[in-house]
């Protein structure tokens, strides 16, 4: 949990400004207390989740992991607080696409959470979500909704109905529901989640344009580009404003305009975004992140559609060994990169080749019905 001052300024937007305050704190606690003391755990978590905020991941893991050496040798291996920093480890990893590293770390806080607070707590409910998230990204739809629904009905229950934490696990069950073409479904979840973060948080926070992005993703995914595109505007100019220019949020937002505009035929406009979106990514995240797997297919798929298949080529090849290295060879994002790129090869003449990865990928589709 961030000091109060910390979280005023991080929940405000002012992230440098947070991590001065951050750092400074850090050092008063290693000088008062020494370097193993749980106070000085808890500055250096503060200071990892500050880091993370910006995507800085590389500077923010060594700090997660200090700080849950310390509470394990303070607390022992199964207190709260040891579950607080494994999660916080653990997001990390799944932010980075490192979700073999992760999975474990999560269920560990999830097993000393229901052990300490009983299985309806809401720190039971953030490690539920987490895991969900986690088989969601990597394409286990079966295995993340049950995680979804229990983690939200934990939460308005004990939180009631209308708190902000109740409006993220909203949105992560929608974007389920539409990754699985469940829109009607989905819909009324968006909408109710951008409501409660606009009432608590005001309409230019960070956590709101989250909520504009999904929504805008249902609009465009529904074909109603008019809706979507003020969306994804606003989303993309409240993530700039609040991270600065070269943050992975604002990469989501730059990814999702060009789409957009992909879709309408104004290749113009979306090449230059799609562009920032993965120098973005690639900066931020490391070349073999899904992220800039999405950006590479995604900038592919445009020079496909104007028959540029040379520049397309190498663009669906490494998103497409990205997605295997990180997702697995069976995941629904390789299948849809298995069928682009045989589009690719049956426009430029290589039947035979596009016939294997035909296959492949239908292969890939059954397995996932």
């Amino acid at each position: 949990m961030l000091t109060a001052e910390v979280e005023s300024l991080y929940k405000q937007g002012h992230y440098d400004q947070a991590l001065v305050v951050a750092k400074k704190a850090l050092d008063v606690a290693e000088k008062a207390k020494g370097p193993d003391h749980p106070d000085v755990a808890k500055s250096l978590n503060n200071l990892g989740a500050l880091y993370e905020t910006q995507g800085r991941y590389a500077e923010a893991e060594p700090l997660y992991k200090r700080s849950l050496a310390i509470k394990e040798k303070a607390h022992g291996p199964d207190h709260p607080y040891v579950a607080d920093s494994l999660h916080n480890l653990a997001v990390l990893y799944k932010a980075q696409g490192r979700y073999a590293q992760a999975e474990p770390l999560i269920k560990r806080s999830l097993a000393i959470r229901e052990k300490t607070h009983g299985p309806d707590h809401p720190a039971v409910a953030q490690s539920l979500n987490n895991l969900a998230e986690l088989y969601y990204r990597q394409g286990q739809y079966t295995q993340a909704e049950p995680l979804y629904k229990r983690s939200l009905a934990i939460k308005e229950k004990a939180l009631g109905p209308d708190h902000f934490d109740v409006a993220g696990s909203l949105n992560n069950l929608a974007v389920l529901y539409q990754d699985q073409g469940r829109y009607a479904e989905a819909g009324p979840l968006l909408v109710r989640a951008l409501a409660i973060k606009e009432k608590a948080l005001g309409p230019d926070h960070p956590d709101v344009a989250k909520s504009l992005n999904g929504l805008a993703v249902l609009y465009y995914n529904q074909r109603q580009d008019a809706q979507a595109e003020p969306l994804y505007k606003r989303s993309l100019a409240i993530m700039e404003k609040a991270h600065g220019p070269d943050h992975p949020y604002v990469a989501k937002s730059l990814n999702n305009l060009a789409l957009l505009y992909q879709a309408q035929g104004q290749y113009a406009q979306a090449e230059p975004l799609f562009n920032r979106s993965l120098a973005i990514r690639e900066k931020a995240l490391g070349p073999n992140h899904p992220d800039v797997a999405e950006s590479l297919h995604n900038l592919g798929a445009l020079y496909h559609d104007q028959g540029q298949y040379a520049e397309a080529e190498p663009l669906y090849n490494r998103s497409l060994a990205i997605w295997e290295k990180a997702l697995g060879p069976d995941h629904t994002y390789v299948a849809q990169s298995l069928e682009n790129l045989a589009k690719l090869y049956r426009a430029t003449n290589r039947e035979k080749e596009a016939e294997v990865l035909e296959k492949r990928a239908a292969a890939i589709r059954a397995i996932k019905r």
